[in-house]
């Protein structure tokens, strides 16, 4: 008996064999900085529709339209534009003085494309889609609105696909400068390719020409949209950015797939030689 209260003397135990020290579990393998950037072009590839490039299906209109998002993605990026000019046109007098009330006078054409990007992200909340795309453009309709409510003029509203165009027409034109077309990067890792396109001619002439006319889309929407802002233009402002959006895109996005199928195609053929 113990002489401490509350206390139960306890049967011995047996000496147990001493447990090993626990192995130090290898770390977990993290990806390297060129898998990170090769994943990331590959995306970025994919994220501008040369996904269809590596398939072998027939290229149809079923497939353009799923590259441009499908129906939904296709409404979602042309209605918010749509809606804003054809507010404006009814509800802005020409001999209006915007600058003296730019809230009341523009709030009705501004608000419009505010609020037909909300209903987008709601109804991919409630059809529980990925809600990427309509968040990205409703974050680019809520900068290019307050723009135009700040300065007082309704065509800042198209001020961040002017830099948008500027900036991806300025990085591509420099990559075929340098002799890494952005195109071909991209491609090159999307199908597998690496940076090895570089060492085929036939390949690098094909992609350099493909980033040459990726810049000429974004260049040439720059030109003909920079001097209408500049002039104030804003109904034909609204009007050529539809027009030299979807209906340029998508042509020049088959091409794109017809090329590097063709190339990559005469390259495995030789391959198998």
């Amino acid at each position: 008996m113990s002489d401490t209260p509350g206390h139960h003397n306890q049967p011995d135990q047996p000496d147990l064999p001493e447990q090993p020290a626990e192995r130090d579990q290898p770390a977990a393998v993290q990806p390297k900085a060129s898998e990170i950037f090769a994943d990331s072009m590959a995306g970025a590839a994919r994220r501008a529709g040369f996904g269809a490039a590596t398939e072998g299906e027939p290229i149809s209109g079923q497939a353009l339209l799923t590259a441009m998002g499908g129906i939904r993605g296709l409404v979602e990026a042309v209605l918010p534009g749509l809606v804003f000019l054809i507010t404006y046109s009814l509800t802005i007098d020409p001999s209006t003085d915007v600058a003296m009330d730019p809230v009341g006078t523009l709030l009705p054409s501004l608000v419009a494309p505010l609020v037909i990007g909300v209903i987008f992200v709601a109804l991919r909340a409630i059809t529980k889609q990925t809600m990427t795309p309509a968040l990205g453009g409703l974050v680019g309709t809520a900068i290019s609105v307050a723009l135009a409510l700040i300065s007082g003029k309704p065509s800042d509203f198209f001020l961040v696909g002017l830099w948008t165009n500027a900036g991806y027409g300025a990085a591509l034109l420099v990559s075929v400068l340098v002799r890494w077309p952005l195109i071909g990067v991209a491609v090159g890792f999307l199908m597998g390719d690496g940076v090895a396109w570089r060492l085929d001619a036939s390949k690098r002439r094909v992609l350099t020409i493909l980033t040459l006319c990726w810049t000429g889309l974004f260049l040439g929407r720059l030109a003909v949209q920079l001097p209408l802002y500049l002039a104030d233009n804003v109904e034909l402002l609204a009007s050529m950015k539809l027009l030299m959006g979807i209906p340029l895109y998508a042509p020049l996005l088959v091409v794109s797939w017809l090329m590097v199928r063709s190339v990559y195609r005469k390259a495995d053929a030789a391959g198998a030689v």
